[in-house]
């Protein structure tokens, strides 16, 4: 059963279309992200649907009942839907006891279990404008997992975290399935941060959903460069460089290019379909180098284990077989 149905959904402010017919269905249990560059309508869609921004036309369904927007009702909000901001935006220098106890719904037993959930009941005794950013944001989820939502909206929950903190709040959202049965919608623009999350990728772009599907597909499967662009580097594969590959026929190559990740290609030995290239420059990156190599048509970047190629050197360059990807224009 769907807990979550957006229908239609379009908004237009001051002549400026903000989001244009948005629909999807998001199921109990089922982890959903939006992704898209800044300003094509994630947290908009967001508050859409967590009551707080009326839409121009649609209807968004949750927990079984019609979302009305603020021009309907008079304190905006849904039963059981929760909306958490980049920022915690907590009462001004109460304790955290006191901000969690203004805001609970639940047994005292339930209650500390979920602050242990967020490693939070070390706070309870330190004002709010005390906390770090990132007890900030445990503390605000806390207080709106008190309220026993069914669904939580999630607009750049990690933004203004540091990675331990960010970490710490990663593992806490996974648990909030398991261990409470609450269903989340994520927002990033950090592509690390859906695709290792989510079950279904929703991609936006200037208001449009323009493509959905599993993680995979969309970082491997893109449906455009835009969409390719959002989940890390990639190169077009052309012309002389299709030799790299199976060959492809004339008029499928007028059709479509070749999207090729970083890590897709190989370097040496050489096979059937090498290019040789002359690497530019090599990049460590920790659990990988990232190589810069010039071919006759452009230059691609290589992600590699090796640390073998130098700058000036060169190299048989290859694509894996079966990794390329025919992407239309």
């Amino acid at each position: 059963m769907d807990l979550l149905t957006v229908s239609g959904i379009s908004l237009t402010e001051r002549e400026t279309v903000v989001l244009q017919n948005v629909s999807f269905t998001q199921q109990a249990g089922q982890k959903l992200a939006l992704a898209g560059e800044s300003g094509t309508g994630k947290s908009t869609l967001l508050q859409v649907i967590a009551g707080l921004i009326q839409p121009s036309a649609g209807e968004v369904h949750a927990n079984g009942s019609r979302v009305r927007g603020p021009a309907e009702i008079l304190v905006p909000g849904h039963p059981g839907v929760a909306y958490l901001t980049q920022n915690s935006a907590l009462p001004h220098s109460l304790r955290v006891e006191q901000v969690l106890r203004y805001a609970n719904k639940r047994p005292v037993a339930e209650a500390q279990a979920l602050y242990e959930l967020c490693h939070i009941s070390h706070l309870s005794e330190r004002r709010t404008d005390q906390l770090s950013g990132g007890e900030q944001q445990r503390v605000a989820l806390a207080r709106l997992l008190l309220g026993s939502p069914r669904l939580l909206l999630l607009d750049e929950p990690f933004s203004n975290l540091d990675r331990v903190h960010k970490r710490i709040l990663q593992g806490i959202i996974e648990e909030l399935g398991h261990r409470l049965g609450i269903t989340c919608l994520l927002v990033s623009h950090d592509p690390a941060d859906t695709l290792s999350w989510a079950d279904e990728i929703l991609v936006m772009r200037q208001g449009l959903i323009v493509q959905q599907g599993p993680p995979a597909r969309v970082y491997q499967q893109p449906v455009d460069e835009y969409t390719a662009a959002l989940f890390g580097d990639y190169s077009i594969v052309r012309g002389a460089e299709r030799q790299m590959l199976a060959p492809v026929s004339k008029r499928k190559a007028a059709e479509t290019v070749l999207l090729v990740r970083p890590e897709q290609f190989v370097l040496g030995p050489k096979s059937p379909n090498h290019l040789i290239g002359t690497v530019k420059a090599s990049r460590f990156f920790g659990s990988y180098f990232e190589v810069e190599i010039a071919l006759p048509v452009n230059t691609i970047r290589v992600r590699t284990a090796s640390h073998e190629w130098k700058p000036g050197s060169l190299v048989p360059v290859s694509v894996a077989p079966g990794s390329a990807w025919n992407m239309k224009r």
